[in-house]
């Protein structure tokens, strides 16, 4: 008999095996597998109880909290569908997301009961409201709820091509999309993982990455399937991630470059004594070769890049190290880390493709587009036929990702198509003037986009952030462009900042620079 391949296989599988083992460390609660289904199982029969039935949507708002963790099995395990919602989006966003997905039933952690509160006569279609942590009125207590429920709930029959969960996209420049992600697309996800990076029970892993986007790529099923210990972190804090990474045994965790910056940019008091040997994912923008060297040689730890979008659910490559690549040079290693790689083995099939749809030569010079066929690709976007449309041709779903294939195979992205910089005819890849800037010793971060030129129709713009203590001028930070990369790449202009605006999960917003330079703060 086949069985449907599923996340919560996995959840079977850790049931029997895992139960005693460490599950969840959320401050000073501690769970075993055994406690955490036991919860997650009761919180399925109180779901039942509310009237929450096989296809319902169930929207989460929540940090990396026990109580998150615990959806990502109780709501899919009795055939809902999980929709978990970047809890750093207006409430007007929040209004949008509810309402688009159809949500019975809405959890929120204490830090958003308010803002829900204020658009709630909006959400016509929800039933329930549950606060996760803290309390309100007309707000259903989590913990309450959950202690009263059954400790069985009524099991159904999952198809793998159900929906599992609906995930909304950034929308940056236009209303969110819901991606439509099934049970196989996540299980493949998790075996292209699996086959490709070796966990074990005592890994230890650290919630850095929020569990909301992409479901942690996956993470919030990975862990568990390997019967890891889930160690959640609520905000992103170096001095609390380092005290974790001690404290807790850590031995792996995922993070967005802005957020390996921030680590690896810590003060020493921070990171004295940090273990080495730690292991970390780096996805969500293309790390410089300069953040790799940083935190492989000043940190002692093993960085693994991987790519993918939620599209995709969401990895589709990884920068797999070879055995050649030991005997490089440190900053030649972290060259080819920076590259995306190549694809998993489960994920299906990838292209760059031209214009025309043929694939681009392997000579690491011409761009072309990632484009992905196969066992991760969406479902679709919820109730937009012509957003799944433009997004997938002819099977085959259409990145936005500009990138080229060098001669080895291995694939590296050099911008959004939308991030392209075309000045005087020439085309400049933003990623590849952020990397040279970031080898300058003064500065921490950098974004550069594409600014109206009156002669050259648009020429880059840098705007960068300077090491604490660290000085330079304009003229320094263009002319180390000038020294390293051809002359026409050089930024036109440099504005010294405080912060970047940035998206939930690390990546850098560059409308928001294009777009008058909106919510930036000075230095």
């Amino acid at each position: 008999m086949e069985i449907a391949l599923s996340p919560m296989e996995f959840a079977r599988r850790a049931r029997r095996i895992y139960a005693d083992c460490e599950a969840v460390v959320d401050g000073d609660l501690r769970l075993s597998y055994a406690e955490f289904f036991d919860r997650c199982d009761r919180w399925s029969a109180a779901l039942q109880g509310m009237g929450v039935g096989q296809g319902d949507r169930v929207a989460y708002i929540a940090p990396n909290t026990h109580a998150h963790l615990e959806a990502y099995y109780a709501v899919p395990q009795m055939g809902a569908v999980l929709v978990p919602i970047n809890y750093r989006l207006l409430p007007e966003d929040f209004e949008y997301i509810i309402n688009h997905c159809g949500a019975k039933v809405v959890c929120a952690h204490e830090d958003y009961l308010e803002a829900v509160d204020g658009i709630r006569d909006k959400l016509t279609g929800v039933e329930h409201f549950v606060a996760l942590e803290g309390s309100g009125e007309g707000w259903i207590d989590y913990e309450e709820r959950l202690a009263a429920a059954p400790a069985e709930y009524t099991e159904v029959e999952i198809a793998e091509t159900d929906l599992l969960t609906i995930n909304y996209t950034s929308g940056t420049t236009a209303r969110p999309k819901g991606v439509m992600i099934t049970h196989r697309n996540a299980y493949m996800n998790i075996m292209g993982t699996l086959a490709h990076h070796h966990l074990t029970p005592a890994d230890r892993y650290l919630w850095t990455l929020p569990m909301f986007h992409a479901n942690g790529w996956t993470f919030t099923w990975i862990n568990t399937a390997r019967g890891m210990a889930h160690v959640c972190l609520r905000q992103v804090d170096p001095e609390l991630i380092y005290k974790l990474i001690r404290d807790e045994n850590i031995t792996m965790f995922c993070a967005a470059p802005t957020v390996l910056i921030s680590i690896a940019n810590a003060p020493e008091e921070f990171r004295k004594d940090a273990p080495r040997g730690v292991r970390l994912f780096t996805a969500g923008a293309p790390p410089a070769a300069a953040t790799i060297e940083l935190v492989e040689r000043d940190l002692g730890w093993e960085l693994t890049h991987v790519y993918g979008l939620t599209e995709t659910a969401p990895l589709i490559t990884f920068c797999e190290p070879r055995p050649e690549h030991m005997d490089l040079a440190v900053e030649e290693r972290a060259r080819i880390k920076a590259r995306q790689g190549i694809e998993l083995v489960s994920s299906g099939e990838l292209r760059v493709v031209d214009e025309d749809g043929n694939e681009v030569p392997h000579d690491g010079e011409t761009l072309g587009e990632i484009t992905v066929r196969g066992n991760v690709v969406m479902k679709g976007y919820y109730n937009d036929p012509a957003a799944t449309d433009a997004a997938i041709k002819d099977g085959w779903f259409h990145s936005g990702d500009a990138a080229v294939v060098h001669p080895d195979g291995y694939l590296e992205i050099r911008d959004r198509f939308k991030d392209v910089i075309i000045s005087g005819g020439e085309n400049i890849s933003s990623v590849e003037v952020e990397g040279c800037l970031l080898h300058h010793p003064a500065v921490q971060e950098v974004a550069v986009v594409g600014m109206p030129h009156e002669k050259w129709g648009e020429s880059p713009h840098a705007f960068v952030i300077l090491r604490d203590g660290a000085q330079a001028t304009e003229d320094e930070i263009k002319l180390h462009v000038r020294d390293n990369l051809a002359h026409f790449k050089t930024p036109q202009w440099v504005s010294f900042v405080d912060e970047l605006p940035k998206t939930a999960t690390g990546k850098v917003q560059k409308y928001v620079l294009r777009g008058g330079q909106a919510g930036i703060s000075r230095q």
